[in-house]
């Protein structure tokens, strides 16, 4: 396939992440357990240890601090960002 400059930057650049964005795997080995559990048991690896931490309400310090007065912030809501699908190439 052959592509003008200008149509294969676009491509690739629909390819390139936004400063600040960080790229999660969803496929292969890190998409499920079953599948990453298969490969460790065919390869004969032990799985990693899991260090269990107990965390305690009077023991943590508050994530969000005001910069005005310090003091702790309480999270009200969480939202779901709103992405815009990127559209796809145009057809000549």
């Amino acid at each position: 396939m052959q592509l003008d400059t200008d149509e294969f930057i676009r491509r690739f650049m629909l390819h390139v992440l936004p400063s600040g964005f960080h790229r999660i795997r969803h496929f292969g080995l890190l998409a499920s357990r079953p599948k990453l559990a298969l490969a460790r048991k065919l390869l004969d690896a032990p799985a990693p240890e899991v260090q269990e931490t107990s965390t305690k309400a009077e023991d943590e310090t508050a994530v969000f601090i005001c910069r005005k007065c310090q003091q702790p912030l309480e999270i009200m809501a969480i939202k779901e960002p709103v992405y815009l699908p990127r559209a796809p190439p145009k057809s000549n």
